[in-house]
């Protein structure tokens, strides 16, 4: 079924079967809860959801289109991880030797021994820096790595786990650059989204801003709380997100900078066809051997979050759902991928055989880490198989 109007309204096609999945989108736009946004899922190797709609400017001036790209934040961490598995899976590197073979600089302060592994799964301790940096310095890869290469745990590796919600990409992404000799976009870009036609850019090109989205945020009311108002000034969490502070200011993200930067824990650009088609290519193992794949998306570490203060559970790299802690990717019990700021998802069911990308530019924080935009759409889509 296609659907068709003008804009601020659905496009796209949605297999009638998943019409219910179309109703729930749109009702996003109706309930004044989208900007812009898009979804995309696909089941068993076929797509069978593909829409977009509303403005990818908070001006209302351009309409977001089928070839729209947003800022995906976090959701890029999926594919960082499945950059370093890749070279895990040809033999490159080992997840239980010490980064410090492929990345020498990194064996002081304690980390000597401290294993690629740990990259992974959060538990390397190093979310944050002592070291101020000034505003800008997310986007200076060298600045950024020798900060991280000094520093010294924050925990002893291994013992916690902790969100590295800033440094992951950076750490897996000096390690990929030293064992392979490509940046980790670049990498991304030859053996994911030139393979298999994504729409996806890490360090994006000046020739994709013309349809690039506009990213806005909806700030809370004073009394208003978010899942972010227990953190107090000297908790790990205001460490690891303010320094450097270049992901705080939602307008440094729409600038040119920002995005041609290679940010691989933050500022990946993608379609939500892009995400969908990345899921699905790792569920049918066009990209890792089924094994790993299996094995990214077990759990790891799981419980007390040493950055968050409250409950995460993660694989190798991926975050997987986990209800009864509020954070769900919908009913099915072993669904994992990963969020980004503000609402855009990447995830995978490996027991429905369903992968989904749902991107947007209107960018909303609650008390949960999920986002409420994914209920209404992930209840439609399960009640229509």
């Amino acid at each position: 079924m296609a659907a068709t109007g003008t804009p601020g309204e659905v496009h796209g096609h949605c297999d009638a079967r998943f019409t219910p999945v179309r109703d729930a989108f749109a009702d996003g736009f109706a309930r004044g809860a989208e900007l812009g946004a898009a979804l995309c899922v696909v089941i068993d190797g076929r797509r069978v959801v593909d829409l977009w709609g509303g403005w990818a400017d908070a001006a209302r001036t351009r309409p977001w289109k089928r070839d729209t790209i947003a800022c995906v934040f976090s959701c890029t961490k999926g594919l960082a991880a499945a950059a370093l598995l890749l070279l895990v899976d040809r033999g490159v590197v080992d997840l239980d030797a010490p980064v410090a073979t492929w990345w020498p600089e990194f064996a002081s302060a304690g980390k000597e021994e401290l294993p690629v592994r740990y990259l992974l799964t959060h538990e390397a301790g190093l979310p944050a820096l002592t070291r101020r940096l000034p505003f800008g310095s997310l986007s200076d890869w060298d600045l950024m790595v020798e900060a991280l290469a000094a520093q010294a745990p924050w925990w002893e590796p291994g013992t916690g786990h902790g969100y590295h919600g800033v440094t992951f990409g950076h750490l897996v992404g000096e390690v990929v650059r030293r064992a392979d000799g490509r940046t980790i976009g670049a990498l991304m870009r030859d053996e994911f989204a030139g393979p298999l036609g994504l729409e996806w850019f890490l360090g994006l090109p000046a020739s994709e801003e013309a349809r690039t989205a506009q990213m806005t945020i909806e700030y809370p009311g004073p009394d208003q709380p978010t899942f972010f108002s227990h953190w107090g000034p000297d908790d790990l969490g205001p460490k690891s997100f303010g320094n450097p502070p270049d992901c705080n200011l939602i307008e440094h993200t729409n600038t040119r900078a920002f995005r041609a930067a290679e940010i691989p824990a933050a500022n990946g650009h993608a379609s939500a066809r892009a995400l969908a088609g990345f899921y699905d290519a790792l569920a049918r193992g066009e990209l890792l051997s089924p094994s790993l794949v299996e094995e990214a998306g077990r759990t790891h570490v799981d419980g007390p979050d040493l950055v968050m203060g409250a409950p995460t559970r993660f694989g190798l790299g991926f975050e997987i759902t986990a209800p009864e802690a509020d954070f769900s990717f919908g009913p099915g019990v072993r669904t994992w991928g990963h969020n980004g700021s503000g609402g855009s998802l990447g995830c995978l069911d490996p027991d429905a055989g369903i992968a989904l990308g749902y991107v947007m530019n209107r960018m909303a924080w609650t008390e949960r880490r999920d986002d409420a935009r994914w209920f209404p759409i992930l209840d439609a889509l399960y009640g229509s198989r």
